[in-house]
């Protein structure tokens, strides 16, 4: 076994603030995939219900995944009267990822410069 190469601290640093563990689990499950694709191509909140027809699960099985997308900031929530409304958080996603991304490139050129060195 090759005893391992410290990650530069620098790099540590970058991922583990973009790193969203929460995120990437929320992600894993393909029925949560699917809600978000399905919210994706939607305009404005909708309720569970018609989030429900995307999927070909019961509205409980459907409010328990996005309880979980909920709380890993992937989509927000409105009360309206009696139902709840829920809308994909596309700009925080978006945002998350490109950090990911720019740690990453952060990390891949602090390598290559140590490398040089």
């Amino acid at each position: 076994m090759s005893p391992t190469r410290p990650l530069p601290d620098i790099c540590q640093q970058h991922l583990a603030a973009a790193f969203q563990p929460d995120m990437f689990k929320a992600l894993c499950d393909p029925v949560r995939v699917s809600i978000i694709a399905d919210l994706a191509t939607r305009k404005d909140p909708v309720p569970v219900s018609a989030i429900a027809q995307c999927c070909g699960i019961d509205f409980s099985g459907v409010s328990r995944h996005l309880k979980i997308l909920r709380e890993a900031g992937l989509v927000s929530a409105t009360k309206d009267g009696r139902s709840v409304l829920y809308q994909l958080r596309t700009e925080h996603m978006a945002q998350t990822l490109q950090g990911l991304a720019d740690a990453l490139r952060l990390c891949q050129k602090s390598a290559h410069e140590d490398v040089s060195s």
